[in-house]
């Protein structure tokens, strides 16, 4: 069998299954309505929860970065790309994080396949959500560490497993996203961190989705939970809240001069862009700055939620931005996504591989209005009476 037959035969079930995705092109700037392929649309899709990848300010930052430093970092931060302007975002963040230091890396799924691989190996032990997002779970088979699945958020059974094999071997790993990005719930991360200092594990989580959003200052979950420990590996992006582009890692000192010599995901890749740094930067002023963004998109989420109330749909349990309503299969996903969309709304269909089950995820932005839940309620109100 030739390639090209191999992969079109591939591609047809892909097709049969309802999984197969193609991109949409929307023009213009992207907020909380975007024109897709022509259309206007209420966009439910995005996140950029807090409106930023589109404020001037942050435009204006990155624009002025590349004046000054160019468009490219031109070489990786140990040999030619390291730049000024890499240290003051890392200083911001490590300052916002109430960390030593921080470290800047091109993407939120480098910096985590990267920083996992390079802190245990095969004679080490990872314990892994089975939700947890793809370059989690990717980062630990890179590892070449023996990993163990628990259920979803379970710590009963996570303590469990770490009571069958922890002596087993010489380190240990939690890995976990604190908010689920296609589930919408919070890892138990208080109970969790609980068991890592019980049975001698580092604890690394994943902020994504709830750095900006979580926390009296938009710190994540480790501020909203009102958590500590130096066994902690925080990791987050810079694309979602920040609406920018990139990941960091935030903790101790030595933490970050480890990963300066030993993380291959940073070591041997171009630094950030200074548009991207510059943009991060002026974000993260901005969210510590107007705290008044964050209270508006909690408010909207409130809305949402009321207006979810009276359905008799099967809405997942949320307790961020992400609010995620059930459906029987792919089929029937992707259909009422399309439905969705000839009215003005744009809420993507999620379907496996990236979940077990398929679902409508909505995803919340302060820049919504009333009218725009309001819209949606009646639409939703139409789809439950067919």
């Amino acid at each position: 069998m030739s390639l090209s037959q191999y992969l079109s035969k591939s591609l047809d079930t892909i097709k049969r299954a309802n999984w197969y995705r193609q991109e949409k092109t929307i023009t213009g700037l992207c907020g909380a309505i975007i024109d897709l392929e022509g259309e206007k649309l209420v966009n439910f899709a995005s996140n950029d929860y807090l409106g930023l990848a589109c404020d001037k300010r942050l435009m204006n930052a990155a624009i002025q970065a590349i004046q000054e430093f160019g468009t490219g970092a031109t070489g990786s931060r140990l040999v030619s790309g390291h730049r000024q302007l890499h240290e003051n975002l890392e200083n911001a963040i490590a300052s916002w994080k109430n960390t030593e230091k921080a470290l800047v890396f091109s993407s939120g799924y480098t910096a985590n396949i990267g920083v996992i691989a390079s802190l245990v190996n095969q004679k080490d032990l990872i314990f892994s959500d089975e939700y947890n997002h793809s370059s989690l779970k990717n980062g630990a088979k890179l590892s070449q560490a023996q990993i163990i699945e628990y259920k979803h958020c379970n710590c009963a059974e996570l303590e469990e497993k770490l009571v069958k094999n922890r002596h087993n071997y010489r380190h240990c790993l939690i890995i976990t996203d604190t908010v689920f990005s296609m589930d919408g719930d919070l890892c138990p991360l208080p109970e969790m961190m609980a068991i890592a200092n019980k049975y001698d594990c580092w604890l690394l989580i994943d902020e994504a989705h709830a750095t900006g959003v979580m926390g009296k200052t938009g710190g994540g979950c480790l501020e909203h939970f009102e958590v500590k420990g130096e066994n902690i590996i925080e990791i987050g992006t810079l694309s979602k809240a920040m609406g920018s582009l990139g990941g960091y890692v935030a903790g101790s000192e030595v933490l970050i001069n480890f990963l300066k010599n030993r993380c291959q995901t940073w070591i041997y890749t171009t630094g950030l862009s200074p548009a991207d740094a510059g943009a991060a930067l002026k974000a993260i002023e901005i969210i510590q700055e107007e705290p008044q963004r964050r209270r508006q998109l909690w408010e909207n989420i409130k809305l949402l939620k009321q207006e979810l109330n009276s359905f008799k749909m099967s809405f997942m349990p949320s307790e961020s931005a992400i609010i995620c309503l059930k459906s029987k299969n792919a089929e029937d996903a992707v259909k009422f996504s399309l439905k969705l969309k000839e009215n003005g709304f744009f809420v993507p269909a999620i379907r496996p591989p990236t979940v077990p089950t398929s679902r409508l995820r909505f995803s919340v932005m302060a820049t919504h209005k009333p009218e725009d839940f309001r819209r949606l309620k009646t639409i939703l109100d139409s789809y439950q009476n067919l």
